[in-house]
């Protein structure tokens, strides 16, 4: 019997399943490589088209920002089709209007809607009439982070007014969700639930191995790097700097993406391209709005101490929004842990009873291991937390004023709203630290460099800087050339590629079956391996980072 065993071994690790995999793996290497080249080609034909939103929805204008003062390139879609289903078949009669506000850091809108099971698919399904806010890809002259706050509290009373003057549910993102609540906190604006997805309001909170993007400025010198980089831009600050920022922070994520591709192109050819269509969508921000976002809100940590300036007359107070909130944040999340969007809450209000004396009601719901991307991304997030929240909008607002915590039951069929039931809360439950001492040293290194580079240094980057240095710099970006390397322009015989693929898959090469195959999962082990290191290697870099902050700055 253990012969018989050992004859199986190795006829299981024979030349067939040898040959088999080699060329199963010279097919996917092909097919994942023409993958690549067609990654190339959709950017090119986003950026000739002129970047539009990527929403799976049809949708019509309302109002644009560019025409009001200040203007801002913000516009308001109405969704007005999906598929061949007309807007007015998923509407019920009296339903509070929902607007979804995508984020602004980096790429350009859509990921609230670019697929049906999204946000805006389960404001649709919940019988919502459903607007979208999107941005373009380049900032008004001159635009401002208050030009932007004051068209997104425009856009809020617009949509209002279009429906009796029922106040609306708003969805951020993200950015999207500050910018929402900046909105919110002053001259009495008003919605009827506001909803912040993954969205950072305590900038400075965390803790060791939690969130090391807060580190940042502490190791940059705080604001000056993106005032040069927007001066470099002849007034645009690049958005493919933050892409970057995101793929550098978890590299493993960066592996398993390419990864997965290759070890299955069949099934994650369109997956991939659908998201990368998205994830390489490169906008700007303009140089004045970059630098009040590093400057008063990421390296200040201005927000929660009603610091922050909307414009000239206007301070933005956290303890002035009259709209009940959700917050909904992850453990898994990586870039706004519950820490940052949490903290907040004991700065503003000192205590239970500040929060129920300013007749406020605030829910905060938790996932325990969905990343940054999947609050807005995921199906499966979607249906679940992004359906509860608005199936359950009416009974938030109807809470008495206090800390909730949402909580839904386990179990509901994939087409069924989870029971959801609320469970009050203290303030003084949330520990976690909002304003460790060192960053304040941060903070004030970061104005001390940015007042001697706009003395000294920004008059002469200005004065060298034009749109064609500007354009060249942005062509040369590392987030570009690495994918316009698998382009056909760059490579002609990339055009090959096709062909190549098919001409394998005819013959043959491709084995469905490469699961039993044990030279393929030893394949998937050694990259799982790998994985593994890169992790490990990332969590070595982030201790170590955060052991050099704290001697740099602790002192």
């Amino acid at each position: 019997m253990t012969q018989e065993k050992s004859n199986a071994a190795s006829r299981a690790w024979g030349f067939d399943a040898w040959s088999r995999y080699w060329a199963d793996a010279a097919w996917r290497s092909v097919v994942t490589m023409d993958t690549l080249r067609e990654r190339a080609t959709d950017m090119q034909q986003h950026a000739a088209a002129g970047m539009p939103p990527l929403l799976h929805f049809e949708s019509e204008t309302v109002a644009e920002g560019s025409e009001f003062t200040p203007p801002s390139n913000y516009r308001l879609l109405r969704i007005t089709r999906c598929g061949t289903d007309a807007w007015e078949k998923h509407v019920k009669r009296g339903a509070a209007p929902v607007i979804v506000v995508d984020p602004r850091a980096g790429h350009g809108p859509g990921i609230g809607g670019f697929k049906r099971d999204s946000e805006v698919g389960m404001a649709l399904l919940e019988g919502h009439p459903t607007y979208f806010v999107v941005f373009d890809p380049e900032p008004v002259e001159g635009q401002t982070l208050g030009a932007v706050i004051d068209t997104l509290t425009r856009f809020i009373d617009i949509v209002a007014q279009r429906h009796r003057g029922k106040p609306p549910i708003v969805y951020g993102n993200c950015q999207g969700g500050w910018a929402v609540t900046l909105a919110l906190s002053h001259c009495n604006h008003k919605a009827g639930l506001a909803v912040l997805n993954g969205s950072p309001l305590s900038y400075w909170a965390g803790e060791r191995g939690i969130n090391p993007m807060r580190l940042a400025g502490g190791f940059t010198g705080g604001v000056w790097p993106a005032h040069l980089l927007a001066d470099l831009g002849a007034g645009r600050f690049d958005g493919a700097w933050l892409v970057q920022n995101f793929e550098n922070l978890r590299p493993e994520g960066v592996w398993k993406k390419y990864d997965s591709l290759f070890a299955q192109p069949e099934r994650e050819h369109d997956r991939f391209l659908e998201f990368e269509r998205w994830w390489n969508g490169f906008y700007f921000l303009g140089r004045e709005e970059i630098l009040s976002i590093v400057r008063d809100l990421f390296v200040g940590n201005e927000l929660q101490d009603a610091k922050v300036m909307v414009d000239a007359h206007r301070h933005a107070d956290l303890t002035q929004i009259r709209t009940p909130l959700v917050i909904f944040s992850s453990y898994g999340d990586n870039i706004t842990p519950p820490h940052q969007a949490l903290s907040w809450l004991r700065s503003a209000y000192k205590s239970t009873q500040a929060l129920v004396a300013a007749d406020q009601r605030i829910v905060y719901l938790l996932n325990q291991k969905v990343g940054h991307l999947g609050i807005f991304v995921s199906a499966d997030v979607a249906k679940r937390e992004h359906r509860a929240i608005l199936h359950n909008a009416a009974k938030i607002q109807a809470l008495l004023p206090g800390l909730y915590e949402m909580k839904l039951d386990d179990g509901a069929a994939s087409d069924e709203v989870p029971r959801a039931h609320f469970e009050p809360r203290h303030l003084e439950d949330i520990h976690f630290e909002t304003s460790p001492a060192s960053f304040e040293q941060v903070d004030a290194l970061s104005r001390q460099l940015d007042r001697i580079y706009s003395t000294w240094v920004s008059p002469l980057v200005r004065a060298s800087a034009t749109r064609q240095t500007a354009h060249l710099m942005e062509q040369m970006h590392p987030m570009r050339t690495s994918r316009m390397a698998w382009s056909n322009r760059t490579v002609p015989a990339l055009s090959w590629l096709p062909w190549l693929a098919r001409g394998l898959t005819e013959s043959g090469a491709e084995d469905t079956g490469r699961d039993s195959n044990p030279w393929y999962r030893m394949e998937r082990t050694l990259a799982d391996s790998a994985e593994r290191g890169i992790e490990s290697w990332r969590v070595m870099r982030d201790l170590a980072a955060e052991l050099v902050f704290e001697r740099i700055y602790a002192a």
